[in-house]
């Protein structure tokens, strides 16, 4: 990596690039419509028979995406910040986290438009992913209405760490919302938390129930029970770390499935389908829980077939 004077002489550079306009007068593709509300509904488990009048605030990203042709109207600022990065070694880049402020709803038949704004370039970070710069941007949605909401994204633009192994299993994010479910795995349990306040169960964890609000939790333990609601096989990129989901190939790194996983409880969890060979893996297919371990610190759920028909182990 750059030396300190380097390093500060660089950081000067890609400050200066705070508070310009990486978007100017964006415009959504499509006007807040209600396929794409229904959508975003059942994706999120909301299975009711009707759908809100305004689009859920969550959704404020969405109108502004601009798909595979992107956009018009993309500041050249924003690409020269990263090309200084990419030249500086930090080639990569992972998505951190994302902030919302929700001011109005949005409504079928409004029209978005949005500016985006590079807000903040970080120094230099030591991360476990490796060392690069933090780059937040602010992007202001607006419709007919005035402005709607303001979304933050922020990535992290790194030169990779040094790996020991290039066979060493990648280690899972464990934070204080969380870890007690490692804590869980380690002893072999699949814990789902309950809210204290409506008792509804919810998976992955998160800090406060996100049907009536509380911060209260008891945890209940997965049966392990549970059937394959949908799919995907990956082929590529392959990671020696990932062994075949097909018993009969050990240590061969790809395709294996990866599935969302409806449990007995009604909870969603994804993870790796073992037991059967990946091109027999079927929407609905039962399978149970099983515990991997990875290696003497890690240990994961997986999901194995439970099917006694063609492919699965009985």
């Amino acid at each position: 990596m750059p030396d300190e004077d380097f390093d500060q002489d660089f950081y000067e550079r890609i400050k200066a690039y705070e508070g310009r306009a990486a978007v100017t007068g964006g415009e959504g593709k499509d006007p807040v419509n209600e396929p794409m509300i229904r959508h975003w509904c059942e994706a999120m488990g909301d299975t009711g028979t009707g759908y809100p009048a305004v689009a859920p605030p969550t959704m404020l990203q969405v109108w502004t995406m601009g798909g595979l042709s992107g956009h018009t109207g993309r500041s050249a600022a924003y690409d020269e910040l990263f090309a200084l990065l990419d030249g500086a070694g930090f080639t990569s880049v992972v998505a951190t986290d994302c902030e919302q402020e929700y001011l109005r709803p949005l409504r079928p038949g409004e029209r978005v438009t949005f500016d985006a704004v590079v807000e903040s370039v970080s120094p230099r970070k030591a991360t476990k992913l490796g060392t690069g710069h933090f780059v937040t941007t602010r992007m202001d949605v607006r419709s007919e209405g005035g402005l709607a909401g303001t979304h933050r994204f922020r990535i992290l633009k790194y030169a990779p760490a040094r790996r020991t192994s290039k066979d060493r299993r990648p280690r899972p994010v464990i934070n204080r919302d969380n870890a007690g479910f490692w804590e869980g795995v380690a002893r072999h349990w699949l814990l789902i938390q309950r809210c204290g306040g409506c008792a509804t169960l919810r998976f992955p964890w998160l800090p406060g129930c996100n049907s009536c609000g509380s911060a209260e939790w008891e945890t209940v333990e997965a049966s392990g029970a549970g059937t394959v609601y949908s799919y995907v096989v990956m082929h590529h990129p392959q990671f020696p770390a990932f062994s075949a989901s097909d018993d009969a190939s050990p240590g061969r790194a790809a395709p294996y499935a990866v599935g969302l996983i409806q449990l007995a409880e009604g909870v969603r969890v994804i993870s790796n389908i073992t037991g059967v060979p990946h091109d027999k893996v079927r929407i609905g297919m039962p399978v149970e829980l099983e515990f991997l371990g990875v290696d003497e610190e890690l240990t994961l759920p997986v999901f194995r077939s439970a099917d006694h028909g063609e492919g699965g182990r009985g």
